[in-house]
């Protein structure tokens, strides 16, 4: 939390993600005795031949070894997102289940890739506060068209799912969205763990959409402060709730175009909940020094001025328009970032993987993080 912030109550000062009701300082613990329980449960996995890898414990995905391939697979919850959806159809007619569908999906995706997954295999998870919800014809077939659409971009199988109806634990005229993936890690050798991130390493950044789904609880308290509300012009032609709305990038192309064009990463971060901190996940003492700074969205500029956030707290919680980071060898990194772009998504090289005490130095904008930062395991 911004140690400048001005006190809660007031009204037009520094608003940060904890006073938006998100404290990590109480969720990660829960995370972390979560992840130790877990641990002590993988011998069950010898009875049918298989092993896990322990190196992707607090890692974005879990894999398994099953013999000649690796399995990996991941269940995420997309958040408050469909909130703001539901506010904008009051106000424009509009639906923007569509888009909320690929939010969904990429949660789950783009963390599957971290450890160099091909996406195989996805499941829904649609729990409306009751069963008038899925009564709306136009919302209901933007979700299936949009997960659908969703699933061709990244050449996955959608498997099935679940739709309960949860009148009192879902508040009613709203609905909880999640998805869960698995992917094939084949050959072996594409496993991106990070036991081979070290000095000199190359850290390219690819760009975000936007918000994608972290930080809405934020964007949506921000709301308050502002006279027109979601309909607020933050560019011509373009209001607060649809840049909030413009959907995650799905970053599986880009790291399967990596595959075939022979580029193996040696880590990957999906900048989502903590913001650039993410960057600091792997466990090794190392230095990441960012040189190069992606140009931040309109979105999250508004977000960040109208919420009076210094740099720091705002790279600390936003993806700032890099939505995704590999690591490679420094011989890839120009053409990792050409592979990005012929996928149709701006990438950088952004910064070098040194040797030294664990921290995050983001040197254009003087901002330091520590290894005190980003407690996730």
């Amino acid at each position: 939390m911004n140690q400048n912030a001005a006190p809660s109550h007031d009204p037009n000062g520094t608003l940060s993600y904890e006073q938006a009701g998100v404290n990590y300082d109480l969720i990660d613990p829960l995370k972390v005795t979560a992840q130790r329980a877990a641990a002590a449960t993988a011998g069950h996995l010898a009875a049918h031949g298989f092993t896990e890898v322990a190196a992707s414990r607090g890692e974005s995905a879990y894999v398994v070894d099953v013999g000649p391939f690796y399995l990996a697979s991941i269940v995420e919850c997309l958040g408050t997102k469909t909130l703001v959806a539901d506010e904008m159809a009051k106000l424009t007619g509009r639906s923007f289940y569509d888009g909320i569908a690929q939010d969904t999906i990429a949660m789950a995706i783009n963390d599957l890739i971290t450890v160099g997954a091909t996406p195989l295999v996805v499941q829904a998870y649609w729990a409306a506060g009751g069963s008038d919800w899925f009564g709306d014809n136009q919302r209901a077939q933007a979700l299936v068209a949009g997960w659908k659409r969703a699933c061709e971009v990244c050449s996955v199988a959608w498997g099935g799912g679940e739709t309960p109806a949860l009148a009192g634990i879902v508040e009613e005229g709203r609905i909880d969205l999640a998805a869960s993936c698995t992917g094939l890690i084949n050959p072996k050798e594409r496993l991106s763990v990070g036991d081979q991130l070290g000095a000199g390493d190359a850290i390219i950044l690819l760009e975000s959409s936007g918000i994608h789904a972290n930080g809405l609880s934020l964007a949506r308290k921000l709301v308050e402060r502002l006279p027109q509300g979601y309909l607020t012009e933050i560019a011509p032609g373009l209001t607060y709730g649809e840049a909030l709305l413009a959907p995650t990038v799905l970053y599986s192309p880009v790291t399967e175009a990596l595959w075939k064009a022979g580029v193996a990463p040696r880590y990957c971060a999906n900048i989502t909940g903590h913001g650039w901190r993410k960057l600091l996940r792997h466990p090794s003492e190392l230095t990441y020094r960012i040189h190069t700074v992606p140009p931040v969205t309109p979105v999250l500029k508004f977000i960040q001025e109208q919420a009076k956030q210094d740099d720091r707290e705002a790279y600390s919680t936003l993806n700032m328009g890099a939505g995704f980071a590999i690591f490679v060898k420094p011989e890839d990194a120009e053409r990792t970032v050409e592979i990005a772009r012929a996928q149709g998504i701006a990438a950088w090289h952004a910064g070098t993987v040194e040797a030294g005490p664990k921290r995050l130095l983001i040197e254009p904008l003087g901002i330091e993080f520590g290894n005190d930062d980003l407690q996730l395991r």
